[in-house]
């Protein structure tokens, strides 16, 4: 097992796509169903057994020495954003499963079993979920999530009795958080700090708080030819002016940043004033306070707005995360794999702006993560998206270190 092999199954993992023209794989989609059957069948040919869990989760299990054995979780999500980039979340789920077949192929088991978890649905890109499925794994589901809809109108529900899951079932997901020795993820970098300092791999220290929201901003729709200037409420020039508002708070420096990325005109007609825009809000931070007294600003701005155009602003919540440190003694054990197998001394060590399951699976047990290094100037979220074959191999290698040194008296908090 080498770095070509790793990128291979990427290239070929990116075939199951929705859309013939990009990259998109969203939850419960033929293309993320065909996907999830190519990761279990890539983990038993590593030596894993594999189930399916209540919230589409594949995960592979190599056992351990012993029977009883701690587990070291692995993993990150197969599904994408729309138009996305192929490396994103699916090179830790295969750098996992590379890192297995490697253990396989010696013939070695650990001190601790290893699961490599496909979580089904990090993006939240159909229904609004971010972190559906390791939430579910991590804390248990929350029902009231089986009403969302997608924008053709289907349920979450309707959606998981497509796939054969059991909307009945999703608390079957939940794992007891006992059982696990820690959680280690893979991720590319998503930005461009290693690639500026020619460093393949990193350790991430910690990742920042991300808050979103759907707004619906309601205003009146009429003729575009008949209505005075001064006497229209235009839903969407309302909510170009929400978005520069957005994007002024959010400039203010340090790591906070704020996007809209969805803007939707209900019934886009040339010839009509839009009466309804739906759209999104992603505000990120370091430190949650930064990020509280942003979403605060934002939305007093917003509303003044809406008073001013006599339009009517309603919100609502759908992802919601602290910012999480990476344990710090996980760091130092990545720092170490990193200088024996890669030749980095010290080992680059960087916060990550981007949100991962990691996130959530620091609720439950001690985390750690390691960047690699994107190319094409560190672009992510984008087709252009890239990771050498190179740089993939290191990955591996430095994986395949770690969980050769990992053992199951290093229980949450260890070494703080």
């Amino acid at each position: 097992m080498d770095g070509a092999e790793i990128i291979a199954w990427a290239q070929s993992l990116g075939r199951h796509s929705d859309s013939p023209e990009h990259y998109t794989r969203t939850l419960f989609t033929p293309a993320h169903q065909a996907a999830a059957r190519q990761l279990a069948d890539w983990m038993r040919a590593a030596g894993m057994t594999v189930r399916v869990d209540a919230v589409g989760n594949v995960i592979g299990r190599y056992e351990g020495a012993e029977p009883g054995a701690k587990t070291l979780l692995m993993g990150s999500h197969f599904d994408s954003v729309r138009n996305g980039g192929k490396y994103d979340g699916v090179l830790g789920i295969l750098l996992g499963i590379g890192c297995v077949a490697e253990l396989n192929r010696r013939g070695e088991r650990l001190p601790v079993a290893i699961e490599v978890a496909g979580f089904s649905d990090e993006e939240g890109a159909r229904f609004q979920t971010s972190f559906f499925s390791s939430r579910a794994m991590a804390h248990g589901f929350d029902t009231k999530l089986l009403d969302k809809r997608d924008a053709a109108g289907v349920t979450l529900a309707d959606a998981m009795r497509e796939v054969g899951l059991d909307p009945a079932r999703v608390a079957e997901a939940r794992i007891d958080p006992s059982t696990l020795a820690g959680y280690v993820e893979v991720h590319i970098e998503q930005g461009p700090v290693l690639l500026n300092e020619g460093h393949a791999l990193g350790v991430v220290t910690s990742i920042a708080a991300g808050a979103k929201h759907m707004i619906t901003v309601t205003g009146e729709a009429g003729h575009a030819g008949t209505v005075p200037m001064p006497l229209r409420h235009d839903a969407l020039a309302a909510t170009a002016e929400m978005v520069l508002a957005i994007e002024r708070r959010c400039s203010a420096g340090g790591s906070l940043v704020g996007t809209v990325g969805i803007v939707e005109v209900k019934d886009g007609t040339g010839n009509v004033i839009p009466g309804e825009v739906r759209f999104s809000i992603d505000v990120r931070a370091g430190e949650k306070e930064t990020l509280d007294k942003a979403r605060d600003d934002v939305f007093a701005e917003l509303d003044a707005i809406a008073r001013r155009r006599g339009v009517r602003l309603e919100g609502n919540r759908t992802h919601d995360v602290h910012p999480v440190a990476c344990a710090p003694w996980l760091q130092d054990r990545i720092s170490a794999s990193i200088e024996r197998t890669a030749g980095a001394r010290p080992a680059r060590r960087l916060p990550s702006g981007a949100g991962h399951d990691a996130m959530v699976m620091a609720e439950v047990t001690d985390v750690g993560m390691m960047f690699v290094r994107c190319g094409a100037g560190g672009v992510s979220h984008n087709p252009a998206e890239t990771v050498s074959r190179e740089d993939a191999g290191l990955a591996l290698a430095a994986l395949v270190d770690l969980v050769r040194g990992f053992t199951p008296l290093q229980q949450r908090g260890a070494g703080q």
